[in-house]
């Protein structure tokens, strides 16, 4: 279709110099083409200067279907009088069911703003006769008609009138006038855009019309990758844990062992949180394939019998419940496999300071500050006779270097650390005390089954990375920051993550 249109279009600008296409819409319509397929193939033209062309801008009005209806029967104000003239009298009610609601509605109105009828008692009547007055929107209608519909048939206050009415609608046509362009020919001739193989073989490159290039412009600028704003904010993170000396633990691998996730940290197989209701558990393969044995039955001796000062559980320890395969819940099964070879390595025990920053799974409802998944911020310092004064001037340094300085402790409750406590933190933009993270000191029925010597003391704390990003970025809703409803341009445009460290 386009190429018919550049061909109708080049002949008949080939029937003289001055040949000219005054306006393409009614050009269009005589050789009876479709008028946007005709403004694509003169843009095409207008690229090889085959042709010049001038924006030619008309605007004029339409009528609405009520219009036409006015045009027919009369305005609605005309009805509304006749319909009293013949009736004399009548009630709103009978009025409506005469001339319709629409009309009654909005012929009633006009008629009295017209003081054309008024009310007596309940019911409306005629002051005027159809002789007396005269149906000037109609009128009006029929002169905008007889005048084709241009934009200065009828004086603003009428067509203000109209439009206040919605009766008329101005609408905004554009054309072309086309003439010759400086490269014109009758015929177009296509160019080559490439150079290639065949061309120069057959020797036809020599007679061939190329597009022009532009050695001077530059390619579309790429995209590079961008760091989201959580990973911008963990590596600030993991640069100051590291400059507090510690250690990053290895954590790739999500899917646990019930053992490692659970069971190593003392925390009973009937807890709650083992729940399928709370927790993601593995269909294939189910299973893990082995523990360290001799560290299973220290294990399951102290569920079942206790030990360090302990009573334990009391309860049959199941082989099968404890080599469940699960998405890690917390990224302290990492921390107790960490502990375990801490314990038993060749040189036995030395002090460590470990920490990590991974994704963890929760079969949670998900809503504005939750998701079934999120990031674990853990650190954990093992090392002889740390006291509750040592886990909380570490925590202290960790908040102050982020740039938490008020910090609050309130005593908790874990399975496996005591005492426990969680941390609050002071928000300044929402001037109120916030639960932050959760902290603790590892308990001996944990401990003593690693191997660890009996003065050994580990001191842990946890934090979501996903709660001080948002406080960081100004996030309201989790789902905006982490998941598949993010919006993409965020990700380019979030700024650099930086904490001022204080020492």
């Amino acid at each position: 279709m386009t190429e018919a249109c550049e061909t109708a279009i080049l002949t008949f600008l080939s029937s003289s110099p001055e040949a000219a296409i005054e306006d393409t819409i009614p050009w269009s319509e005589n050789q009876q083409l479709d008028h946007l397929k005709v403004i694509g193939a003169i843009k095409s033209l207008l690229a090889d200067g085959l042709v010049t062309a001038e924006d030619i801008t008309s605007t004029f009005y339409t009528l609405e279907e009520e219009a036409y209806s006015i045009l027919t029967n009369g305005s609605q104000e005309i009805i509304v009088l006749r319909a009293l003239n013949e009736a004399g009298n009548l009630t709103v009610a009978s009025l409506q069911n005469k001339v319709g609601k629409d009309v009654a509605k909005i012929g009633m109105g006009n008629c009295m703003k017209n003081k054309w009828i008024k009310k007596d008692g309940t019911d409306l009547v005629a002051i005027k006769t159809l002789n007396e007055v005269s149906d000037e929107i109609q009128q009006a209608l029929r002169m905008l008609k007889d005048a084709n519909f241009v934009e200065d048939a009828l004086d603003d206050t009428t067509l203000q009138g109209l439009k206040r009415r919605k009766l008329i609608k101005l609408n905004t046509r554009k054309s072309c006038k086309v003439h010759r362009g400086s490269f014109y020919a009758p015929k177009r001739e296509k160019k080559a855009a490439d150079l290639t193989k065949e061309m120069l073989d057959s020797g036809a490159w020599k007679t061939t019309l190329y597009k022009p290039y532009n050695f001077l412009t530059l390619g579309e600028r790429v995209g590079g990758g961008y760091v989201h704003p959580l990973l911008k904010v963990r590596a600030e993170f993991r640069k100051i844990l590291m400059q507090m000396g510690f250690d990053e633990m290895p954590t790739a691998k999500w899917v646990e062992s019930s053992f490692w996730n659970f069971d190593s940290l003392f925390q009973p197989q009937s807890h709650p949180a083992r729940d399928a209701h709370d927790t993601f558990f593995i269909k294939e393969p189910a299973c893990t394939i082995s523990v360290p044995e001799d560290y299973y039955e220290r294990v399951k001796s102290m569920h079942e019998t206790g030990g360090a000062g302990s009573i334990g559980y009391r309860y049959d320890f199941k082989r099968e419940e404890a080599y469940k395969n699960l998405l890690r819940t917390h990224t302290t099964a990492i921390s107790s496999q960490m502990l375990y070879k801490l314990a038993n390595q060749e040189g036995g025990f030395k002090p460590a300071r470990y920490f990590s920053i991974d994704r963890v799974f929760r079969n949670e409802t998900m809503d504005a500050t939750h998701l079934c998944e999120f990031h674990q911020v853990e650190g954990l310092v093992a090392d002889y006779n740390l006291s509750l004064g040592d886990l909380i001037g570490t925590i202290e340094t960790f908040f102050k270097k982020i740039g938490i300085t008020q910090l609050r402790f309130k005593p908790a409750f874990n399975p496996y650390t005591e005492p426990s406590m969680e941390i609050f933190g002071y928000h300044p933009d929402l001037k109120k005390w916030t639960e932050i993270g959760n902290s603790g000191m590892f308990r001996p029925e944990m401990l003593q089954p690693m191997g660890l010597p009996e003065d050994v003391r580990v001191i842990a704390w946890g934090l979501s990375l996903e709660r001080p990003t948002m406080i960081k970025y100004r996030i309201k809703n989790i789902r905006d920051l982490f998941g598949h409803k993010v919006e993409m341009a965020r990700t380019r445009t979030a700024p650099i993550c930086r904490f001022t460290v204080n020492t």
